[in-house]
């Protein structure tokens, strides 16, 4: 797979391309480099071709598409009749909690973790409860002690994000097993972000939290999209999974207009994605995961005192850039001296402090030029 050059991506009109002036690499945004998968593409034209631009009627053959992806890639049986969609994950994850909770109620996050995580809970009239991830210095991992306090301290819902942004975490089959058995003990729902998941290198090394157990599935709701494994985020197509009969109650909660507002072209798209993208994506994570090594190489060479751990899911490095001496935001530094825009690491929470997420799903040659401006730039004395 060819990736655009630089000037030709320039004529994107994305977040990505339009925030920073030309001279700026921009590897900070969650979207990709690559060219549209063609089943997708197709799958849209065709709807415009027709003239289908109306509203949606229901998930329609986005449910049993999601449904044979998830059989085939992670073994997950998923019922077509407890799948719903909406306009992204951000606004899934609101009105399932808003179904959830009670007003004022604390929902649990596990920072550093995806920036909106801060504020979704409040959106959906909640209270945030951090409980960070433990960190061993070599792995990160989730504390199963702090989310037991914090269930038994009355929180009535954990947001869980798996694969875990910024971190390319996947969380174990073990620990979500006990996630699990904690929230049928208390009584708490879990909703599990799982918009990454298509972006795991090892599709066996990912468990979906509702394929846990009964428990999970009990207690739980999963919130994904095609947004990020086929960099369609702008289409506007999400879908909401119940586990079981009692769950499907809470999304058939949730107003009609959560379910209206998805776009058909991102349906239709969404669809495509599912039941005919795989090809084009295991091509993409193919490139990926060269991009992931290479960014290792890169920072050994040229910036040995970075800390860098290769992620497990996703196009996104969590980057320890304290040795640097750039202070508690490096991503300001290397923007005005190295002209390469990442994400702030404080926008993940207090663990992020002199760190930044960097996205590598570019071309290599984009991504060794970053590295290159950002040691130029400690060079230099910045």
């Amino acid at each position: 797979m060819a990736v655009d050059p630089l000037d030709e991506l320039r004529r994107r009109t994305s977040v990505k391309w339009c925030t920073h002036p030309q001279d700026v690499l921009p590897l900070f945004v969650a979207e990709m480099d690559y060219p549209l998968a063609p089943a997708v593409a197709r799958a849209m034209i065709e709807r415009i071709e027709a003239s289908d631009v109306g509203y949606v009627a229901g998930p329609g053959p986005l449910a049993p598409a999601f449904a044979g992806f998830a059989q085939r890639r992670w073994g997950w049986d998923v019922d077509p009749a407890r799948i719903r969609t909406t306009t992204d994950v951000s606004v899934g994850i609101v009105e399932a909690l808003r179904q959830a909770i009670s007003p004022g109620a604390q929902v649990v996050i596990t920072p550093p973790v995806y920036a909106p995580f801060f504020q979704l809970p409040v959106e959906a009239g909640g209270t945030v409860k951090e409980v960070p991830l433990l960190d061993d210095g070599a792995s990160w991992s989730l504390d199963l002690a702090g989310l037991e306090a914090a269930f038994a301290g009355g929180a009535q819902a954990l947001l869980l994000c798996n694969p875990h942004n910024p971190l390319g975490l996947i969380h174990t089959r073990e620990a979500l097993a006990e996630v699990a058995r904690l929230a049928h003990r208390y009584g708490v729902t879990v909703v599990s972000d799982e918009i990454h998941a298509p972006l795991v290198y090892s599709a066996a090394d990912f468990t979906p939290f509702l394929a846990v157990s009964e428990e999970a599935r009990a207690h739980g709701v999963c919130v994904t999209a095609a947004s990020k494994g086929w960099n369609i985020a702008g289409a506007k197509c999400a879908i909401v999974v119940a586990g079981d009969p009692a769950m499907q109650l809470l999304l058939d909660g949730m107003p009609a207009g959560t379910g209206f507002r998805t776009s058909i072209l991102g349906l239709h798209g969404t669809a495509a994605a599912f039941a005919e993208g795989e090809e084009w994506l295991d091509g993409v994570l193919k490139m990926l995961d060269g991009n992931r090594r290479l960014l290792g190489e890169l920072l050994s060479a040229e910036l040995p005192g970075v800390k860098y751990r290769m992620p497990d899911a996703g196009y996104l490095a969590w980057l320890d850039l304290r040795a640097l001496g750039w202070g508690e935001d490096p991503a300001a530094v290397a923007l005005d001296k190295a002209r390469v825009a990442v994400e702030p690491g404080l926008k993940f929470g207090t663990a992020g402090d002199g760190h930044v997420r960097l996205n590598f799903g570019c071309a290599p040659e984009v991504l060794e030029e970053a590295v290159l401006r950002l040691a130029r730039a400690r060079e230099s004395g910045a």
